[in-house]
């Protein structure tokens, strides 16, 4: 070793941001490891590494003791005494042992031990320097994509998004700069790995804190965000301030706000509803822009719900495909089973209630209920005319007798 190695140490400090101290101590430990393969006797040896001249010394470290039982590890009292009067018993005494030639083996293990540190210290740099962006967007360019993933560069490291991550709809080609949200970074062994989304709710909490000042200084809170990616998006928002209006603010002048948003999220749907703490009007707000006419929760299952519907928003309520009333339950946190008005009274073990669970698995036909929902009003009002008409003549009839009375 000479002062070329010392040079090497400080242009690798300076030029990778690897502390010189750390791979100094890298290199001590890597000449132990190579004296331990050539020579056998590590269990007692000491390496020094001289950081102004570049010189290693290797040192074998021996106890001091009365009768010496394996002279690798012990020295005689008397024989340390010799080199000076201070030692004692139980005292360790080093000896220089460096081999005159290492060999080729021994330095070749070195170095490797010595690089694996090396590739140790830039991935836990790097680790350092991308953890911070966890739960953060970042704006990165597309690289190129597999079955598997899309590969985004962004700074040194090489960011990969998963198929399920992935909006719908939206195609990835090279080059491109995108904004995608960071779920998770991992020290992995191959290096620091950073997963990124376009499908996470968080994307839509960090999107609306960029263009709405007051939810990133605390005026407006997000309290829940329910999402399906590429299609539609619920956000509840409240505001302790009483001057605020939550809602407006998220929206902002003629929609400025909100628009900017969904445009990031090619054109996907978001419904900003208020937070109240009271759950029956949180769930009616939460099924905008359905009206609701009561919510009953179950009494052995504080976190399930009926919400009842009039019969001519009852699809409205459900949303196509279930949509509406599914982000409703995930923004909530509540099970919705929705139920159309004039079913309410009947109620029972046969009840032909609609839930959740019934559209999603297909024993609910929305468009036929819709259908029988109609057919229900239109059955209604010729009815009601019927009785009217009833009520005209039993009413002439009235007038009839009574006239004919008074002339007699």
């Amino acid at each position: 070793m000479s002062k070329e190695m010392v040079e090497a140490l400080d242009a690798l400090e300076s030029e990778k941001g690897i502390k010189k101290e750390y791979v100094i101590e890298s290199l001590e430990a890597a000449l132990v490891a190579a004296y331990k393969r050539n020579y056998n006797q590590a269990q007692n040896v000491d390496v020094e590494f001289d950081a102004k001249k570049g010189n290693i010394h290797v040192y074998a470290v021996k106890e001091v003791v009365e009768e010496v039982a394996d002279d690798r590890l012990e020295i005689s009292l008397e024989d340390a005494q010799k080199k000076s009067r201070g030692y004692e018993i139980g005292d360790h005494i080093k000896e220089e042992v460096t081999p005159k030639d290492f060999g080729r083996i021994a330095a070749q293990t070195a170095k490797q031990v010595i690089m694996q540190r090396v590739r140790e210290a830039e991935r836990d740099i790097i680790y350092n320097e991308y953890s911070q962006y966890e739960h953060e967007i970042i704006q990165g360019t597309v690289e190129r994509s597999d079955s598997r993933y899309v590969y985004i560069t962004y700074g040194r490291i090489e960011t990969v998004m998963p198929k399920s991550d992935q909006m719908p709809g939206e195609t990835y080609n090279s080059r491109d700069r995108i904004r995608v949200y960071v779920t998770k970074v991992e020290n992995a062994t191959k290096g620091p790995q950073v997963f990124v989304s376009r499908t996470d709710p968080g994307l839509v909490k960090r999107l609306f804190e960029q263009q709405v000042p007051e939810i990133y200084d605390g005026t407006v809170e997000i309290v829940s965000i329910a999402r399906e990616a590429g299609d539609r998006t619920k956000i509840a928002v409240k505001s302790d301030n009483p001057d605020v209006d939550p809602v407006g603010t998220c929206v902002g002048p003629k929609g400025a706000r909100v628009q900017a948003v969904v445009d990031e999220l090619n054109g996907e749907n978001i419904d900003v509803v208020p937070y109240v703490d009271d759950p029956v009007d949180f769930i009616a707000n939460a099924l905008n822009p359905a009206e609701v006419i009561a919510v009953q929760f179950d009494d052995d299952d504080k976190k399930q719900c009926i919400v009842i519907v009039p019969d001519y928003h009852l699809s409205l309520a459900i949303g196509k495909k279930g949509q509406n009333a599914r982000l409703a339950a995930k923004l909530t946190g509540y099970k919705i089973d929705i139920k159309p008005e004039s079913q309410v009274e009947f109620v029972d073990d046969n009840d032909q209630d609609v839930s959740l669970a019934d559209v999603e698995s297909g024993k609910i036909d929305i468009e036929k209920t819709r259908e029988n929902a109609a057919n229900a009003d239109d059955a209604k009002n010729p009815a009601a005319e019927d009785s009217n008409d009833d009520s005209d003549d039993d009413a002439t009839d009235t007038d009839t007798t009574d006239s004919t009375d008074s002339e007699k």
